[in-house]
């Protein structure tokens, strides 16, 4: 495995068992049927708990994606007010779970390479992008930068909700920014690695660790 160093202010692992809504958040230009999504997807399915996640295709829209979520939490909410819960993230989806995150104050958030500024890092990409995983295309607009930046948390209530997976060799985002935005979170710090977490696989049982999967 890729060396690492575990940081954590307490034990990570979920002891309560596995939240009753699992919502994967995927990163940009990528959808459910990206890799890691869909190890997952197969973990959910083999402890027989698929019911417990959700894994959406998020339109391109910020603005569009967050209000989906939000549609579908309200609606699951409404049946079942003690509904606990817990975001998992890559990159893009990482900046969203931390906002739904800090929404929900009960959740817990696992964060793979997550963005911290995606207003910035995402400038290059305005225009029609091809999805990968999709022969699908998506249009990023200048607005969407804007939605980015309005929807922000710029604090963490309680850090200890929060599981992050930051690699340093990510050749996308900085780790060093990963680690210094998520402080007193609970922190895998992969020495190697990439942005897309090539070697997912033996990253996983931290994960299954986090969400609390057996």
């Amino acid at each position: 495995m890729t060396p690492f160093a575990l940081n954590s202010p307490g034990g990570f692992a979920r002891t309560s068992g596995v939240a009753d809504l699992v919502v994967y958040l995927h990163g940009f230009r990528s959808s459910s049927r990206s890799v890691k999504a869909q190890k997952m997807i197969d973990c959910f399915d083999q402890a027989g708990l698929s019911s417990h996640l959700w894994v959406p295709d998020l339109p391109a829209s910020p603005a569009r994606a967050m209000a989906m979520i939000e549609q579908h939490l309200d609606a699951r909410l409404q049946s079942q007010p003690e509904l606990s819960l817990t975001f998992i993230g890559s990159s893009l989806g990482g900046y969203y779970a931390t906002v739904l995150g800090e929404l929900h104050a009960q959740a817990s958030i696992v964060l793979l390479n997550p963005a911290i500024k995606p207003y910035d890092d995402l400038q290059d990409q305005i225009g029609k992008k091809k999805v990968y995983f999709s022969d699908e295309e998506i249009e990023f607009v200048p607005a969407y930068l804007g939605d980015l930046k309005a929807m922000e948390k710029t604090s963490l209530t309680d850090p200890s909700r929060y599981f992050l997976v930051a690699a340093r060799d990510d050749e996308v985002l900085n780790c060093d920014t990963m680690l210094a935005r998520y402080r007193g979170a609970h922190q895998l710090h992969l020495l190697g690695s990439d942005h897309a977490l090539s070697d997912f696989d033996e990253i996983l049982p931290f994960v299954k660790l986090a969400v609390g999967l057996p």
